[in-house]
C-alpha cells in the first residue's frame, strides 16, 4: 500500500511576520492619536463650558450683591483655610487679579487639565455698597471719562476683540503656561501672548487655538452686568 508524505506546512518567514507587526504598530499608533485628539477635543469643550457657567455665576453673584467678587488669592495651597475665597471688599488694586473664587461661587477649583482659572475684577465693579446703595456702582461707571481700571482684549495678531470689560476668567489650556496650581504654585509662563494672561496687568489676549497659544478666555462687559443688575432692580 503507497504511503502519502504529510502535506508540507507553510508558516510566515521573518519578513513576513515583521511586515504585519509594521502594520498593527501603524494601526495601533493611528487609533491612539485619534483617541487622544479626542479627549483633547472633549477637554477644550469642558473648559469652554466652565467658563460659561464661571461667568454665570460671576453674574449671579453680582445680582444678589450688587457687585462682583473680589479674585480669590492665587498663591494660597487649597489646604488653607482661605483658599478659593472672595476677599471682602473693597478689591485695592493689588487684589484686582487672582483665581477665580471657586468656594464662593461653588464651583469646581480647576480647569480639564488642573490649574486653576485665572480672574480679573475691576476694582470699578467690585467695591462695598455704601449705605443703602444696592450696587456698588451707577449706571455711569465703565462709562467715559468714567472708564478707568477696566481690561481690554485683543487677538494674537494684536486687532481689538473688546474694550473696557469688567471682569476677565482664564483658562491656560493644556499646556497650563502661567496658571496656578491647587498647591499654590504657579506655572512657567508660556509664548509672549500667554503671558499677557498671566502677567496681572490689563490687557489680556483672546484668540483660536495657535501653535504657541492654547488659553480659552471669556470676559463680562459693564452693559452685560448692569443689565443683569437693572432686571432684578439693583439698578435704575
Amino acid at each position: 500500500m503507497r504511503q502519502h508524505s504529510p502535506a508540507p506546512q507553510h508558516g510566515f518567514s521573518l519578513v513576513e511576520l515583521a511586515v504585519v507587526l509594521v502594520i498593527v504598530a501603524l494601526l495601533s499608533g493611528g487609533l491612539m492619536f485619534g483617541l487622544s485628539a479626542q479627549r483633547e477635543s472633549a477637554a477644550l469643550q469642558d473648559a469652554r463650558r466652565q467658563l460659561d457657567t464661571a461667568r454665570e455665576a460671576l453674574l449671579g453673584f453680582a445680582m444678589a450683591n450688587g457687585r462682583l467678587p473680589c479674585p480669590a488669592p492665587a498663591n494660597l495651597p487649597n489646604t488653607d483655610a482661605n483658599a478659593g475665597k472672595a476677599p471682602a471688599p473693597p478689591c485695592n488694586n493689588a487684589l484686582q487679579h487672582g483665581v477665580l473664587p471657586w468656594v464662593t461661587l461653588g464651583l469646581p477649583e480647576t480647569d480639564p487639565w488642573g490649574n486653576r482659572l485665572t480672574y480679573f475684577g475691576s476694582n470699578r465693579f467690585t467695591g462695598a455698597l455704601s449705605s443703602g446703595a444696592q450696587a456698588s456702582f451707577t449706571m455711569s461707571t465703565g462709562v467715559a471719562p468714567d472708564n478707568a481700571g477696566l481690561a481690554d482684549i485683543s487677538n494674537l495678531a494684536g486687532s481689538t476683540v473688546a474694550i473696557e470689560t469688567g471682569a476677565v476668567i482664564i483658562s491656560h489650556g493644556p499646556n497650563g503656561a502661567g496658571a496656578y496650581r491647587p498647591d499654590g504654585g504657579k506655572n512657567p509662563d508660556g509664548s509672549i501672548k500667554e503671558q499677557e494672561n498671566s502677567d496681572a496687568d490689563q490687557i489680556f489676549v483672546a484668540d483660536t487655538p495657535a501653535p504657541n497659544f492654547d488659553d480659552q478666555v471669556i470676559w463680562i462687559s459693564p452693559h452685560l452686568l448692569k443689565s443683569r443688575l437693572v432686571a432684578v432692580g439693583k439698578l435704575p
